[in-house]
């Protein structure tokens, strides 16, 4: 057994993809005085402002990466579904993305929750809403990845929404903190052991 050493201007975490392989019981929609709007075709800025809301606190970076194509190739294709997730004052608190794009299978891409709003149950009203437009289709499988840079409670509440973990890997990218994809005092929960080599 040994360590890897991570450059200081990197992040390494471990990831974990979880599968459902079957329709789950039909259950009572849970209740929420939030709701989904669906976002069609949205707009590479408008996109990337909620997935920083959303993400910053656990290092989404991915699409905050991607130039205004390669953005707008993904969230404007016909077999990717965006949400917002909407409070009763119309304000945008949350995301959700569906993918289904290879042949059979439905990818929750993005799943989240503002952190204002954690541990008061608005989390399975979203599954239960992601699960219903997943299984909609006729797919065989419906998958999520998460990682250990994510909430501390995600894969025990993927695992208790139904999906099944089946396989893991470790990742290392550049920390988003020192690139300036996201500001320096994102996710203060992990060190930052370098500093900022751009501002964005």
């Amino acid at each position: 057994m040994g360590l890897t050493p991570v450059p200081p201007a990197e992040l390494a975490t471990i990831v974990t993809t979880l599968e459902m392989t079957k329709r789950p019981p039909l259950r009572p929609m849970p209740d929420s005085p939030l709701r989904l709007a669906e976002w069609d075709r949205p707009a590479p800025d408008k996109y990337r402002t909620l997935f920083r809301r959303v993400g910053s606190p656990w290092l989404w970076f991915s699409r905050l990466a991607m130039d205004d194509r390669r953005l707008t190739d993904i969230i404007h294709d016909p077999d990717v579904s965006v949400f917002a997730v909407v409070d009763r004052a119309e304000i945008e608190v949350g995301m959700l993305e569906l993918d289904f794009r290879e042949p059979n299978q439905c990818e929750l891409s993005y799943f989240g929750l503002v952190p204002e709003l954690a541990g008061q149950g608005h989390g399975r009203w979203l599954m239960a809403e992601a699960l219903s437009r997943a299984w909609i289709r006729w797919i065989k499988r419906v998958w999520v990845h998460t990682c250990t840079l994510d909430h501390p409670r995600a894969l025990g509440f993927y695992r208790a929404s139904g999906f099944t973990p089946v396989a893991r890997t470790i990742e290392t990218f550049p920390d988003p903190r020192v690139t300036g994809l996201l500001p320096a005092d994102a996710a203060p929960q992990v060190p930052l052991l370098s500093a900022p080599t751009t501002a964005r």
